[in-house]
This record gives C-alpha cells, sequence and structure tokens, in this order.
C-alpha cells in the first residue's frame, strides 16, 4: 500500500467538504471525467488541449497528479490530508474507486471517498522529516521515506517509533519535487515556540501579541485560573470596549466542545463583550461548528491563527520578547503556482 498526501486547496477552500462528505478531491475543473483516459498519453494530450498555455515542465507535473489520483491510488491506501484552515492533519483510508461529480462544487469534480480514521491530529504529533514530506506545493503526491507509512499508523495508534536516521531533508515523491517553503518555516517556528513559550508561558505570548495589539491586559498567575488566562481591554486603563477573556490551552491535544462553553460562561461572569480561545493542539469538530454560531463574540486562534497574529504585530512587541523569540522577514518564489 502506498502512502498519499491530498491538499485541500491552496487556502483549504475544499477542506470542510472533505471532513463533511468523507471524501477526497482536487481541482482541474475544467478536466472531464478522467476516467476515460485508459493510458498517460491520451490524458497528456487532452490536458494540452485544456490548458495550451502550460510550458511541457508544468504539463508533466500537473498530468502527473491527475493520474496518480486517478489510476494509481487504490482503495485501502493512507490518506494524509495537511488541514491549513486548522494547523492539524486528517488521516484517513481510500475506501471508493475514482469519480467525476458535479455534486461537490465546481472546484472539486475529481474525488475518491475515504474513510477517516482521524480529523484532527496535532502537527507536533508528526516528526519533523513527515512534516517536510506533508509540505509539498503538489496537491497530490506520496511519502515512502523512512517507512513513513508505518509511522503514521504509529501515531493512529497512540504508539512510539524510533525515530528517522539523520540525512538529507525528504521531499516529495512520485509526482513531482518541491515544497511549501512557507509551511516548512512554520513548522520550525512552531517547534521553537513549543519549546520556549510551555506551559502558562503561552498565555504570556498571546499576551505581548494583545499588547502589541493596542489593548491594556491583566494576566493571571500560574496555577487555577478560573476558566480565564488574560482579561484586555481598549485604552485608556483597559476600561474602554471591546472587553475580552482570554482562555489559552497549551496541550497538544485538541480542546474540545466543554472548553468552548466554559469560556462563554466566563465571559458571562466578568460581563466581557468578546472572547478569545487560544488552543496550541487546534480544536475539535463538535467546537468548530459550535463557535460559528457565535462569530461576534467569539474568536478561536489554533498555532495557525497564533503566529499569523504574531508576524503582523512582532515589530510592535517589547524588545524583551523579541529577543527571546527572533524571528526574520524573507521572501521566495511561489512554487505553489505549479500545483492545482
Amino acid at each position: 500500500m502506498t502512502l498519499w498526501v491530498v491538499k485541500g486547496g491552496r487556502l483549504g477552500e475544499r477542506e470542510d467538504r472533505f471532513l463533511d462528505q468523507s471524501v477526497i478531491g482536487i481541482g482541474w475543473d475544467d478536466m472531464p471525467d478522467l476516467a476515460q483516459f485508459s493510458d498517460r498519453d491520451a490524458l497528456k494530450t487532452r490536458y494540452r488541449e485544456t490548458y495550451p498555455q502550460d510550458s511541457e515542465g508544468r504539463v508533466a507535473v500537473q498530468v502527473g497528479q491527475l493520474w496518480a489520483f486517478a489510476r494509481s491510488m487504490k482503495e485501502g491506501d493512507l490518506v494524509v490530508a495537511p488541514l491549513k484552515t486548522r494547523s492539524q492533519i486528517a488521516v484517513g483510508r481510500i475506501s471508493g474507486p475514482y469519480r467525476h461529480t458535479t455534486d461537490l462544487g465546481p472546484d472539486m469534480r475529481h474525488v475518491r471517498s475515504v474513510k477517516w480514521l482521524a480529523r484532527d491530529l496535532p502537527r507536533s504529533r508528526f516528526d519533523k522529516d513527515l512534516l517536510f514530506s506533508f509540505g509539498s506545493f503538489l496537491g497530490v503526491s506520496t511519502v515512502t521515506r523512512h517507512d513513513a507509512e508505518a509511522r503514521v499508523e504509529a501515531v493512529l495508534s497512540g504508539k512510539a517509533v524510533p525515530a528517522p536516521p539523520p540525512g538529507p531533508e525528504p521531499v516529495a515523491e512520485a509526482t513531482g519535487p518541491g515544497r511549501d517553503l512557507a509551511r516548512d518555516a512554520k513548522d520550525e517556528i512552531v517547534d521553537f515556540v513549543r519549546g520556549r513559550f510551555k506551559g502558562h508561558d503561552l498565555a504570556r505570548l498571546v499576551d505581548a501579541i494583545l499588547r502589541a495589539q493596542g489593548y491594556v491586559t491583566h494576566v493571571s498567575p500560574p496555577g487555577p485560573d478560573g476558566g480565564v488566562d488574560i482579561v484586555a481591554g481598549a485604552v485608556p486603563l483597559g476600561f474602554g470596549e471591546p472587553r475580552i477573556v482570554v482562555q489559552v490551552k497549551s496541550s497538544d491535544a485538541p480542546a474540545d466542545v466543554t472548553v468552548l462553553r466554559t469560556l462563554k460562561g466566563t465571559m458571562a461572569d466578568f460581563r466581557a463583550d468578546q472572547g478569545l480561545l487560544v488552543s496550541w493542539g487546534g480544536f475539535k469538530e463538535t467546537l468548530i461548528r459550535e463557535a460559528r454560531n457565535d462569530y461576534f463574540k467569539l474568536r478561536l486562534w489554533n498555532q495557525e491563527e497564533l503566529l499569523e497574529a504574531l508576524f503582523a504585530d512582532y515589530e510592535r512587541l517589547d524588545e524583551d520578547l523579541r529577543a527571546e523569540l527572533p524571528l526574520k522577514r524573507i521572501w521566495a518564489i511561489a512554487r505553489e503556482s505549479l500545483a492545482d
């Protein structure tokens, strides 16, 4: 069997449909039903006719992904879906053949059924080399290095597996080279933040970001916090609106809906206008669904949102904290333009 990586779109726009409909799907919506192509050459000919502007190199990469999704992928294969919108990873098994559909939106006509085995695994559960491999800029790729499939199975079962031997950084296999360098950089920052801001120190980092955004804050001391880690208010003196209560969860485990409901009760106790729930391990689906009903009162920050807030206000952080967390902005070629 093969371990596949399938992305839910450049911005994660297909991810909810992946999980809600128990499928994986890809773009290339101008391409017809791929089942009609019995060989790769015929598929390549049709692709050139559909996308005449593409270079020969791009044609080879794109056709490789289409052929892999429609023909090479087999029922029973393990599939990983890195979730951009949640900073988590879903893992499942292919449970059906390729099919062409018009029921899931114009950007997801090529699909396969999946039995999801885990929908909200924190990225921190996977070794760095696996995260590198999951970070291909391609929409469809495979991973075989260092017993990758067995190690993903071990993560699913909660077993420990030996770390891979040191060696060159991995790249995506089978369907083309390349990695999402921005994701790689974020994963490195995640590792650094996890090591430097453990436990209550994560609340200290969140507090620094809120102060950089212009809030006056108070951080609860370590220990039982009564459901609130930070209270924040607008100037002057923090008496202005909005008044915010913040709960920070530093565990690698996804927060469940009871955490959200506790925060909502704390908001009422503090007569706060709004609440912010920060969970390093992300959020369970039930929590995400319930939070949608309180969009104008609640915000959720997983690792991804926390990093985006950090990047946006980094230059306004206290000098001491910037020295503790040194970051540098860089520019790079957007290689994801080669993906669907």
